[in-house]
Order: structure tokens, then sequence, then C-alpha cells
């Protein structure tokens, strides 16, 4: 037992269960991914470009190389005859030597003996020059950020192969359970999947010592399980993570979400959310996130802040999750304190109510997250 354990019923408050989950939680090693692998992933510190790109002058477009020099003042009233003879060039040709700019082909006649520069041109017009998409030593992804389609062609046109990442192992442990649970656990493995993180999902039996092992089985940065947290005759997670490791409380002032467990093992966050899908989702928001962006080295989520169309109403103890809606710019809320599958469709963030609040004024900014954006 911790100070925590409750002994006649007393919830853990929200605020103490998140900070000694975050305590001194550090982002894990990175691990070098090849490109084709690494879309999605949350970026490291990256090594640096091997290479420029593009590695010389090259055409950026169709048409005639040219030195700009020789084509001032040129133009149908007074053509130029440039002093290097014209290169005709199509895009990532590399320049010839002394050209440096391209003029399309409207803008040159080469029809008779001599050929004619009908306009002028400035030095690095129509190419693109050497370095300019990727320098030596530039990054080619931000540490900490979600590594894009984007990130992935900076890479290569940089002559890299692999990218480091830091990609968390999650071990969801999924209860042999009901239809709600699992569908739970679904979300659970794609909201973590997309988040970065590395998940393995198992599947054991709702007994403690299955529950125990089960945490136990195989090396995680981060194990959460599925169900069992209620007061049910087979409800055994909350003392299968004290069998396991250290239980750090049974049930939090969170509405909804009240009867999630938390622990760890050794260094390892265990938190293990309830069964229905609306409770688990304010834990996962809550907390989980917060676990995952810690491990992945992202940091914490920047909200948007906007005032509150119409006020809200909270009840003093508990921390309640309120869906927000944006008209206009200001948040609508939805509801304080539950997260019914209508409500959640038309949300577009959720905000905390914290625990010695009776909520907000109309007008009041509010903190909004966004509830359909990556995590």
């Amino acid at each position: 037992m911790t100070a925590l354990e409750e002994t006649n019923g007393a919830l853990a408050a929200f605020d103490v269960v998140r900070d000694w989950l975050l305590d001194e939680l550090a982002p894990v090693a990175p691990v070098d991914l090849r490109l084709d692998d690494a879309l999605g992933a949350i970026a490291a510190e990256p090594a640096p470009a091997a290479r420029a790109s593009p590695s010389r002058d090259e055409a950026a477009v169709d048409g005639w190389a040219l030195a700009a020099r020789d084509l001032i003042g040129a133009s149908s009233f007074a053509p130029a005859v440039p002093g290097i003879p014209p290169v005709w060039v199509e895009v990532g040709d590399v320049m010839p030597a002394g050209c440096d700019c391209v003029v399309d082909a409207q803008g040159v006649d080469a029809q008779g003996p001599l050929v004619q520069v009908l306009t002028d041109a400035i030095p690095g017009q129509g190419l693109r020059r050497a370095g300019e998409d990727i320098a030596v030593g530039q990054l080619p992804a931000i540490p900490g950020r979600r590594i894009s389609a984007f990130d992935i062609l900076c890479a290569r046109r940089g002559g890299l192969a692999r990218l480091p990442v830091r990609r968390p192992r999650v071990r969801l442990i999924d209860l042999d359970s009901a239809d709600a649970a699992r569908l739970t656990a679904d979300f659970a493995e794609m909201r973590a999947g997309s988040a970065g993180a590395d998940v393995t999902r198992v599947t054991c039996k709702r007994d403690v010592a299955s529950i125990a092992n089960g945490i136990l089985d195989e090396p995680a940065d981060l194990i959460v399980l599925v169900g069992g947290t209620g007061a049910g005759r087979n409800d055994h997670t909350p003392a299968a993570i004290a069998q396991a490791g250290e239980r750090f409380a049974h049930g939090i002032a969170l509405q909804p979400g009240r009867t999630a467990a938390f622990g760890r093992v050794g260094h390892i966050p265990v938190i293990a959310l309830p069964g229905q899908p609306d409770q688990a989702l304010a834990v996962w928001l809550a907390l989980v996130e917060p676990i995952l962006r810690a491990l992945t080295g992202s940091g914490p989520r920047d909200p948007v802040f906007m005032p509150l169309a119409r006020k809200i109403s909270s009840g003093i103890g508990v921390t309640e999750i309120v869906l927000l809606k944006q008209t206009e710019r200001a948040w609508t809320p939805l509801s304080v304190g539950a997260l019914s599958p209508a409500q959640l469709v038309s949300a577009d963030a959720w905000c905390l109510i914290p625990a010695m609040s009776e909520g907000h004024a109309a007008g009041t900014p509010v903190a909004g997250f966004s509830l359909h954006e990556e995590p």
C-alpha cells in the first residue's frame, strides 16, 4: 500500500497522479529506421545531410543556358548575340561552364545563322543553385516532430538512407473481456501507433497471476491494460499491478475515468484503463498521451486558446473533461464530464476543468486540445 492507496473509497487527485507518472520520465533511446519505415515516427536528433542537393547548379526549366552578362538590355527590338553559344538544357541538367541563367525557347531566336536572344535575364534565373534544396550539414528532420513525406524526401535528397527516431515500446494487455473493452483496446492500439509507438498487443486471462505475468512478460517502455479495474468479482487488474510491481493508486478524481489504476514496474509506467470506451478515452487523453509525448521527446501539445461561447459549470473536487466545438472564434462546450460517441463526432477539441474550479464564465479564454490531430 502506498500513500495514495484508498482505504475508505477516496480518489487520488488527478494532478498528483499525473505528476507522479511524468516524474523523471525521459525520452527513449533513438533507433535507426530505414526511410521507408520512418514515416509517422517521431524524429530524434538526425544525422546531418551527407551531400548538398543539388550537388551542382542545374536547370530548373527547359530552355537555353546562357551567361546573363551577355544579355544586358536585350529585347525583341535590340536582340543580343551571346558571346558563348547557348546550350539547350532540360530540367535537372547540370549547367554548362560559364552559364548562369536559363532562357525559355520563346526568348531565343535560333532559326537564322546567328542565335539571337530577345530578352534579358539575371544571374540565377531558371536554375537551382548547388545546395539550394539541402546544404551539407543541414538536418533533414526536426527532433521531436513527426516525420512526414517531405522529411523523407529531404533525407533522400541529402544522401541519407536511415533516420533516427524515438519509438517507445508499448505493451497493450487486453483482458479476455466484453465487446466494449475490445473496442477500447482497438482504440488504444491505433492511438498509440499514431503517436509513434511500437505496439505489442497481447490477451490474457482475468485472474491476478495471469495479469501480473502479462505485465512482466516482455520489456516495454509503457504498459497499458484494458479492463478489470472496477469493483466486480472478476476485476483483478489493480491487484495484479501491485503483485507485479508498485501500485500507486486505484481510483482517480477524473470524470469520466474514475476507476483507472496506476503503478510502475521498476521505472516503467503501468496504466490500467477502464473497459468502457468513454472512461478509457478520458484517461488516455489526460494521462497516457502526455506519457507518450514524454517518451518520444515531442514535448507537451500546444493548445488553442479561444473564449467560451457560453459558461461551463463544474463540480468541486473532481477534474472534468469538457468536449468543445469551434464556432467562429470561440469554443462552445458540448458536454462536461461525459464523452458520448455522438458528441465526440461533433467535437473539435477538449479541455480539463481543474478539481478546485466551479467552471468558467462565458468569454473566459480556454486552452483547447485538438481531438482529431495526431497525438
